[in-house]
Parts: structure tokens; sequence; C-alpha cells
């Protein structure tokens, strides 16, 4: 304050956290906005595709503004897109990805479920009868083209499961998502990461392993802070 330092909470416990205990908004007003930025980062780091999978099966259809964790409302958060997001973007995903098909929301005693109409199939395939890495693209759809885009989402290992063919196509489709919001993307995918290089803007983070040793590859711009530390 004028400079000068002011002691707002001192002797914590090593579990409690700085926001709970100093998110003031009169003393503290800064902490408690950083603590509700960060209540809006998402992490996405594993969608089930198994068998008996929550995004295969008929959930309970409601406004889902952001794909759940799990992706078990992942119907439902398509069918907001549709209706409030970009729509044509959604159609433009799936037909990049697998070309000539196009996204159904069936809704039956108010549960929603989708199937997949692919070009050549007499009948459009249910999510139950999806392979996992079809499955999971969709997901990847519906988590980034949320009509309500956190300030920060973090993705780890997107490629799993999905065929090396779709890799370009997701990558198009992380761009898409990165012109609303920050996206950082952990991947082990030579493909996907050579594609994520091409779009404008992308910084790109190389590690490597040295006698059991991660580190940063030189040259890539991070080996020293650009900041200081205030005066104290």
């Amino acid at each position: 304050d004028g400079g000068e330092w002011e002691a707002i909470a001192s002797n914590l416990t090593t579990f409690d956290s700085l926001f709970t205990r100093i998110a003031d908004p009169a003393r503290a007003p800064e902490v408690l906005m950083l603590r509700d930025q960060v209540r809006t980062w998402r992490f996405y780091d594993h969608f089930r595709t198994d068998g008996d999978s929550p995004a295969r099966h008929p959930q309970v259809g409601t406004r889902t503004t952001v794909l759940g964790h799990d992706g078990r409302d992942l119907a439902a958060a398509l069918q907001t897109i549709r209706e409030i997001g970009d729509a044509e973007a959604l159609d433009r995903a799936i037909a990049d990805a697998f070309p000539g098909a196009s996204l159904e929301i069936a809704e039956q005693s108010g549960r929603f479920s989708f199937r997949l109409r692919q070009e050549g199939l007499l009948r459009a395939l249910e999510a139950s009868e999806l392979s996992d890495g079809t499955l999971r693209y969709v997901l990847w759809i519906a988590a980034l083209l949320s009509p309500r885009p956190p300030v920060l989402m973090v993705l780890n290992e997107p490629e799993t499961s999905l065929h090396p063919d779709l890799l370009p196509a997701l990558a198009r489709l992380i761009g898409v998502a990165a012109t609303n919001t920050q996206v950082w993307v952990v991947c082990h995918a030579n493909r996907l990461a050579a594609a994520l290089r091409e779009i404008p803007g992308c910084m790109s983070l190389e590690l490597d392993k040295d006698l059991g040793q991660t580190q940063l590859v030189s040259g890539s711009g991070f080996e020293t802070p650009s900041w200081h530390w205030p005066s104290r």
C-alpha cells in the first residue's frame, strides 16, 4: 500500500491456501480477483471411453456450457453449442475429422444422446457403437468449443486413442479454441506437435531427457526469467 508492505495474515499452516485465508475484498482485492480467475481454469486430463463410459449412455439434458471432466454431459454440451455457441464451428470440426459425416442429437424422455452419421453407412452410429478414438475426438470438440471459454485450458495428452490421421484436425480444432482462450497442450505425438507449431502465435517448448533428468531443450527462450522480485 503506497509502496509499503502490510501483513494481512501470518503463520499459515502447510495445508492452508493463500486464496482461502487472504482473499479479502477490502484488504486484498487482488488475491480475490486472482482466486476467481484460477477457478475458471479447466484441466482435461482423461476422458473415459470404455463400454461403461458415461459419454456412451443417454443422460439428462440440461443447458451445459462447460463439458464435465468425465464427459457424462457430452450430448447436452453439443446441443448447447448448437443453440448458443458456434454451431458452424461444430459442424466444421466434425467434417474436418470425418469427411461427409454429420452429428445428430436425439432426445427421449428428457435424456439426450447423440449419433454420428457417416458417409457410406445405412444408418447413424450410436455413441455406444463408436470407437474409442472417435468418441474421444467428439469429446474434445465439446470441450474446446465451449460457449463459455475459460481464461486457461490445459489438455494433457489429447492424442490418446486417436488415429494419427486425426491429429492434424485436432490441431486445427485447438487453434480455433485458442482464438478465445489460452490453451496449453502437453503431448508426446510428434505429428500433433508439428501441426500445432504451424498455428500462428503457437509457442513450443520441447523437453528432453538426459540420464533420466527432464530438461528444456536449449534455445527455448525460457532458461532465465524475464522478471525480477520487487524490492522489500
